[in-house]
């Protein structure tokens, strides 16, 4: 009997963790990638005792977009990144998907959250990506690479206003369009180049409509750095929180909320989830 109970709570203990995940989260929020910003990623991967892929399906300019993904790194003297381009059209092989499940590190380049995820359907390389980040390997992406890490995605598109706009006109209901991104964070929102652009309405309207989200607002050459339920803010701006909506009045088609929580973090500061 003892001993089944103490199997019962190994079993609880995995699932436990593994509800958090092993591996690392490195969002940034696009623009520029500092060398200092890059280093922190593959310290914190371990990239010097694995290897790194980057991924280039966001982009529509996939060969250039991984080029420059690489050579970031071979920058720093790292030699053993290479690039991967699929879709459902042209899907990864069995030894592909393999390279990705075992990678120490994963890098989603930016370009447009929406074809990241439509060309990765039916590949298998969205349950590959979670196996690595199970599995201890590190989960990064810039831009639009940094959108398809919430699992409710901004698409960056809106209803009321079909003309693309960077920064999200008006704070409204039913206007902002979402989509499924990878869920490699729950119950958070992700934007991204978001001083920089001023994507503050866009947020606002975001958390609103899901009261439940942390809203997370990173700027350029920002990142965030997640483990468990921890994050670490890096680089050369900031980032912003917007939580906890309070009586939120959505009569007509403008929102107004009486309170809503906004805190400004910079390099080093730490917040628990």
């Amino acid at each position: 009997m003892i001993k089944k109970h103490q199997f019962l709570l190994f079993i609880i203990g995995l699932i436990s963790m593994s509800s958090f995940g092993q591996g690392k989260l490195f969002i940034i929020g696009g623009g520029k990638r500092p060398p200092a910003l890059i280093k922190r990623m593959t310290e914190e991967a371990k990239l010097k005792e694995g290897y790194g892929i980057v991924l280039s399906m966001s982009s529509g300019e996939p060969d250039t977009s991984s080029y420059y993904g690489v050579l970031q790194f071979k920058e720093l003297g790292f030699k053993n990144v290479s690039s991967m381009f699929y879709t459902t059209e042209q899907p990864p092989s069995a030894t592909a998907l393999d390279s990705i499940r075992n990678a120490s590190l994963i890098y989603i380049t930016g370009g447009d959250q929406n074809r990241f995820m439509k060309r990765i359907e039916q590949t298998g390389i969205y349950e590959a990506i979670h196996q690595c980040f199970d599995k201890g390997g590190m989960i990064a992406g810039t831009s639009a690479g940094a959108a398809v890490m919430s699992e409710l995605m901004i698409t960056g598109d809106e209803r009321n206003y079909p003309d693309y706009d960077d920064t999200g006109r008006s704070i409204e209901k039913n206007n902002l369009i979402y989509g499924k991104g990878l869920g490699m964070m729950k119950n958070v929102i992700i934007d991204q180049h978001f001083i920089q652009r001023s994507r503050y309405n866009r947020l606002f309207t975001a958390v609103i409509e899901h009261p439940k989200m942390l809203g997370i607002g990173i700027d350029e050459s920002t990142a965030i750095l997640v483990h468990q339920n921890t994050f670490e803010v890096v680089g050369v701006s900031q980032v912003i929180l917007v939580e906890k909506p309070k009586k939120i009045d959505s009569k007509d088609t403008k929102f107004s909320t009486e309170k809503i929580s906004v805190s400004i973090l910079k390099s080093g500061d730490k917040i628990k989830l």
